[in-house]
């Protein structure tokens, strides 16, 4: 017996989770905000032993990247996105989540055909449109620029 689009809405909704968004919006600031605040005092750290603020900010991407990676190796990370939801998901450290993530999943597979393949199962189409879209856009820019 075929169900209604009424009848599927209404199983829908008692079957989605209740959720409380003041709340939810709340610990995702505090956790980027966090994330971002650990980030400047990096900087800030590599830029008081000399480097300059450029290679301040390159390394603190660096150090930002690893230690995600890593927390997401030793699953710490994914308490941290439960507890801080989309407060996780800082560009940098949330890309780094995404990439480590499928790899852990099938590394039982091999290197090659478990971490290598799969590394880039999720951060792949990013990865692609960013490198396609920056292509087009210069080749625009390009031709604006010899009109």
């Amino acid at each position: 017996m075929p169900i209604t689009p009424k009848e599927y809405s209404e199983m829908s909704k008692n079957a989605s989770r209740k959720t409380n968004s003041v709340r939810n919006m709340t610990l995702a600031f505090l956790v980027g905000g966090a994330i971002c605040t650990i980030g400047e005092a990096l900087i800030n750290t590599y830029a008081s032993l000399g480097a300059a603020q450029e290679d301040a900010s390159a390394i603190t991407s660096v150090t930002l990247i690893f230690l995600s990676a890593l927390l997401t190796g030793i699953g710490v990370y994914d308490n941290i996105a439960k507890f801080g939801g989309a407060g996780s998901l800082v560009p940098i450290t949330g890309f780094a989540n995404a990439v480590v993530s499928p790899t852990l999943e099938f590394k039982s597979e091999g290197y090659v055909l478990g971490l290598g393949a799969k590394m880039f199962i999720i951060a792949g189409p990013v990865l692609v449109y960013g490198t396609v879209a920056a292509t087009v856009y210069g080749v625009i820019y390009w031709i604006v620029q010899m009109v």
